[in-house]
């Protein structure tokens, strides 16, 4: 990918990225251990962005 990216598209990546953190810990434990991982992990070799 090119060094020069529009600040738009950053910005998708940079939400992106965000959204591709792991469950904290703390609803881990408040959950009683039920809720293990998020519906919205993304892989970076699996699953491409439309960004």
């Amino acid at each position: 990918m090119t060094k020069n990216k529009p600040a738009a598209k950053k910005r998708r990546l940079v939400k992106a990225n965000r959204r591709s953190q792991p469950v904290p810990i703390w609803i881990f434990v408040k959950s009683g251990r039920k809720v293990r991982s998020s519906p919205k992990r993304r892989n970076w070799r699996r699953s491409k962005l439309r960004a």
